[in-house]
């Protein structure tokens, strides 16, 4: 079964810094972005599974970021929490166009 997800235009590119989370609430969903050195943005649910902490203050790190409470380490691309730790959170597809960050819902 296909699930159409809706693509949100959240801001323009050149307004998410580098390395610096921004948390944005996207039709009930709270979600972290972040744009790696290399130009990729990155969006992932906004809460630690072990500490609920805002992973969007967290510090990144190649394509992970540190939960800011807990120093949980959290994949930007599966969302999922390094081990011996456990957990994982949502990721979501992002899409640049016309320079602007869109996020599929």
């Amino acid at each position: 079964m296909n699930v159409l997800k809706e693509q949100v235009r959240i801001m323009p590119f050149e307004d998410l810094p580098v390395l610096i989370g921004k948390e944005v609430e996207i039709q009930g969903n709270s979600i972290a972005l972040f744009r790696l050195t290399n130009g990729d943005i990155r969006a992932i649910g906004s809460r630690c599974p072990q500490t609920n902490g805002p992973l969007a203050e967290g510090i990144v790190s190649g394509e992970f970021v540190y939960c800011p409470l807990k120093d949980w380490k959290v994949s930007l691309i599966t969302g999922e929490v390094q081990a011996p730790d456990e957990g994982k959170v949502p990721t979501y597809n992002v899409e640049i166009k016309n320079g602007d960050i869109f996020v599929s819902i």
